[in-house]
């Protein structure tokens, strides 16, 4: 049955992808703005979630406040955290994310239609330029998403955090809301090949965190972050015990 689901799956995400990307590249050149194309990106993740047979559970969403904009901060598991946050956190955002992705037939121009950013890890000005947009698109009322370990794990263990979207806070001033992410990674390992296993994600929005006095300390306001989204994973992502993909003794190197 995994085998079936999972061959259905890819067919429809390669099709959906397709089709919601053109309807978000048109709503968009209708509209004249993006809000309108992230609502079908939103469609797109949520008939993602329901195809594979994902559940997701989500809490918390009384810590933020709908007229405000944040630097929400997520753990990354598995492929089905982007479907997640895009279909279930009820808010206009970009994503900042890889330039590679923009170049993906159907879905990079679906993404620039929807307004989300491209960063170029490999050239530090392209980078940091993409951090300066991002940064007025968040003092401008746009809220942004970020992964903070850069990519997807590749046991679920939450991995070290790189310091771009801190620095992306810092220059908006706006508060980071860290987003807890549980339980993907058994859906679709990222080194654990190809077939879904249909489960249930749990996702805790937290409190925000200030960003405002951060500046000189953004050290601190990564370990402040870290910590946040730890609170609400299991033992194994947080690396206190074994790791879903390996053995005690591995999962007791220091983080």
């Amino acid at each position: 049955m995994s085998t079936v689901r999972s061959i259905v799956f890819y067919v429809l995400l390669f099709f959906g992808t397709i089709f919601f990307g053109a309807c978000a590249i048109v709503v968009a050149y209708i509209t004249g703005n993006s809000d309108s194309a992230h609502l079908v990106a939103r469609r797109w993740g949520n008939f993602n979630l329901r195809v594979a047979g994902v559940k997701v559970e989500v809490r918390g969403l009384e810590n933020i406040s709908p007229g405000m904009s944040y630097i929400y901060a997520a753990n990354h598991q598995s492929w089905f955290d982007i479907f997640a946050i895009l279909g279930k956190l009820p808010v206009q955002f970009r994503w900042l994310a890889k330039e590679e992705l923009f170049s993906v037939f159907a879905l990079g121009p679906a993404m620039k239609a929807s307004g989300y950013i491209p960063i170029d890890r490999s050239d530090h000005r392209k980078a940091f330029a993409s951090i300066q947009n991002a940064a007025e698109k968040v003092r401008g009322g746009t809220s942004v998403v970020i992964f903070p370990e850069g990519t997807r794990s590749p046991n679920g263990v939450l991995q070290e955090f790189k310091k771009g979207g801190f620095l992306l806070a810092v220059k908006s001033k706006h508060p980071i809301v860290p987003v807890s992410i549980s339980g993907s990674y058994k859906i679709l390992p990222k080194q654990g090949g190809w077939k879904l296993h249909p489960g249930t994600i749990r996702m805790t929005i937290g409190q925000p965190i200030p960003t405002a006095d951060a500046a000189r300390n953004r050290e601190e306001l990564m370990n402040t972050v870290r910590e946040a989204i730890m609170k609400h994973l299991t033992p194994e992502e947080a690396g206190k015990s074994a790791e879903p993909g390996t053995s005690l003794s591995m999962a007791s190197r220091p983080l």
